[in-house]
């Protein structure tokens, strides 16, 4: 019997290359993935939730299974749920709730596996005393208030993460996300795609920027997560200006990935520390951690999980720059995305858009749009006119794709709340901060109620 195919050993670079080209796929056969992480807090305290106790993270997840959900165990500990649809919920190291949705076909369909997982957890919360709240940033409690939990993989970057940058634990005690995942058909559309995902990702933090507080005050940041993100890790972080250049593809992308430092090897059930080991020595057998061992593709799975640039190149394409929100705003960024990628003419519309910005305009948008969003300085305007073309795009791009749900329409109207926010010019952040210093007297909590799930 021959070994699965994530058990073969890698000796070679060739076969990662090839892991990679298999993920592409006819555009008939292309689907959407929404994951969406947010604060789980106590009602009465608004602490968040430790992993153990009657009104803890463990006995949410169990509560959850009510649902069909199946529990995924790590040393006994249940670390995350999943079911047959590939969809999952899983923990973020201070207990953020995920949900990695299941790859569908529409926006029609994420946003309602959305909204019936939001219900789901809605209804356990109620009966808990738990809530739930999307923001980038907690906005109440220090990242030392914050617990951890039990997942092995955690306590390695624990103690990695202060070495390489200064805010890699608020990354991961103190912050929630929304991305979206994406197919592509070649290694020219994989190209394409990314490099407009790249060079318009400063465009949707400035869209979704939703974290302005930090321990009960503003920080001076409109989407305080995205600024953490430049001083994390550099090794596995930025804005990679190697994908702009000649000759970028799947090859160049495997040789990113392999300069970037290890954090573990996954063995029967426990996480090895390998922290700043090179996955090239593991692909000859010298790796201090392992010795004489050979990788397996599923350590190259893993390892591929290690790297976080605002978009990511799995098997598919994950835009990775938006900060945590409200219900809406979850269903609105696959629209957004989808809408500009997955239409060929907005596909085009969207690089010609952007072609012409040099790596300094990005780098410089990507350090300035966390402070000043859709009011920082671009060319011969701000980033609100970039961002109102792009929403512009993404909408003819949803129109032609002519996904209709049960009462005719389209995909279309996912996009209203960025239209609110373009029209406004104000971000939610601002919006947060004219609540605080208006009729929350210069409080957070009332976030915790007016803001909730």
């Amino acid at each position: 019997m021959s070994a699965a195919p994530q058990a073969i050993p890698v000796t070679e670079k060739a076969q990662l290359v090839e892991y990679m080209e298999a993920g592409c796929k006819p555009a008939r056969d292309w689907r959407i993935g929404t994951e969406h992480e947010k604060f789980a807090y106590d009602r009465k305290t608004l602490r968040p939730l430790p992993y153990e106790g009657g009104g803890g993270i463990r006995a949410l997840l169990d509560a959850l299974c009510r649902f069909e959900w199946q529990p995924v165990l790590e040393n006994g500990n249940v670390i995350a749920l999943s079911k047959p649809d590939k969809s999952s919920i899983s923990l973020e190291p201070a207990g953020q709730l995920e949900l990695s949705g299941a790859p569908v076909e529409t926006i029609h369909q994420t946003c309602g596996e959305v909204t019936e997982h939001l219900k789901q957890v809605k209804a356990i919360a109620a009966e808990m005393g738990i809530g739930f709240v999307g923001l980038g940033y907690q906005p109440k409690w220090p990242r030392e208030d914050m617990p951890w939990m039990p997942k092995g993989r955690y306590k390695i970057m624990r103690d990695y993460m202060p070495t390489r940058g200064e805010l890699g634990l608020h990354m991961m005690q103190s912050t929630c996300t929304v991305q979206v995942n994406l197919d592509f058909d070649s290694e020219a559309a994989m190209t394409r795609m990314f490099r407009v995902a790249l060079a318009l990702q400063p465009i949707a933090t400035a869209l979704w920027a939703n974290s302005p507080f930090r321990e009960g005050k503003p920080t001076g940041y409109l989407s305080y997560r995205s600024h953490i993100w430049t001083d994390v890790d550099p090794d596995r972080s930025g804005t990679l200006p190697f994908v702009f250049e000649d000759g970028f593809g799947f090859e160049r992308w495997v040789d990113y990935i392999l300069d970037v430092p290890m954090y573990f090897v996954y063995r029967d059930g426990a996480y090895i520390d390998a922290a700043g080991q090179s996955f090239r020595d593991f692909m000859t057998g010298r790796l201090p951690a392992l010795t004489g061992e050979l990788p397996t593709m599923k350590d190259w799975e893993d390892h591929m999980t290690t790297v976080f640039p605002e978009v990511r190149l799995k098997t598919f394409l994950e835009m990775r720059g938006a900060d945590g929100g409200p219900w809406a705003r979850l269903c609105a960024l696959p629209a957004f995305w989808t809408g500009l990628l997955y239409d060929t003419d907005a596909r085009q519309a969207a690089w010609d858009l952007v072609k012409d910005w040099t790596q300094e305009e990005r780098e410089t948008m990507r350090r300035e749009v966390p402070k000043t969003a859709l009011k920082t300085a671009f060319r011969d305007g701000v980033v609100k006119d970039v961002a109102c073309r792009a929403l512009s795009i993404a909408r003819q791009g949803l129109k032609n794709r002519e996904r209709l749900d049960s009462v005719g329409l389209d995909e279309t109207h996912f996009l209203q709340p960025l239209y609110q926010i373009c029209d406004s010019g104000l971000t939610p952040a601002e919006e947060l901060l004219t609540a605080f210093e208006r009729r929350w007297d210069g409080q957070v909590d009332p976030v915790f109620t007016e803001y909730a799930y």
